[in-house]
């Protein structure tokens, strides 16, 4: 599948409605990858949630400048990619995840931004990530958690 201009809604009771954004290096091999500070050596794009009645690119915008601090000054969104992609948390994470909503997983849509230079440098906001590198797209895949891949190795075998 192809990358595809911005739209599409999906919302379900089971599933948490969010995005996930690429930041590609101007090489346009690498991405840029984040270490989370809850499990030191996992990895994942910037990510989370939509606020209700937020389409999803003003999420991607807003995700990525709350988990990052990098904006429209510093990279330029070119793509979405063309459906959503579901993953269920694993039985352990389920009731720390779910809260009162009991969902069992989430539903994202994914975006491709481009950092306008090579020298751009997110400042992870240290709740969340606490280190961030470029990454080729395999090692990435290879340092998401498991329960996770899926949807990276659809996307990420894209690009």
């Amino acid at each position: 599948m192809g990358w595809g201009r911005y739209g599409g809604e999906m919302a379900s009771q089971h599933f948490r409605a969010g995005v996930v954004v690429i930041v590609r290096h101007p090489d346009l091999r690498r991405v840029m990858a984040f270490e989370r500070v809850d499990s030191p050596g996992s990895w994942q794009l910037p990510q989370g949630g939509l606020k209700v009645g937020e389409q999803p690119i003003e999420g991607a915008w807003r995700e990525l400048t709350e988990e990052t601090g990098l904006g429209p000054d510093d990279v330029i969104a070119r793509s979405e990619f063309p459906e959503w992609l579901v993953y269920e948390w694993p039985a352990e994470l389920k009731p720390v995840k779910a809260g009162s909503s009991n969902r069992i997983g989430q539903v994202q849509r994914w975006f491709l931004f481009d950092a306008r230079t090579a020298e751009v440098e997110p400042s992870p906001d240290g709740s969340e990530f606490a280190a961030w590198q470029w990454a080729e797209p395999q090692w990435l895949i290879d340092h998401v958690p498991e329960w996770r891949r899926a949807p990276y190795a659809k996307v990420l075998g894209t690009l």
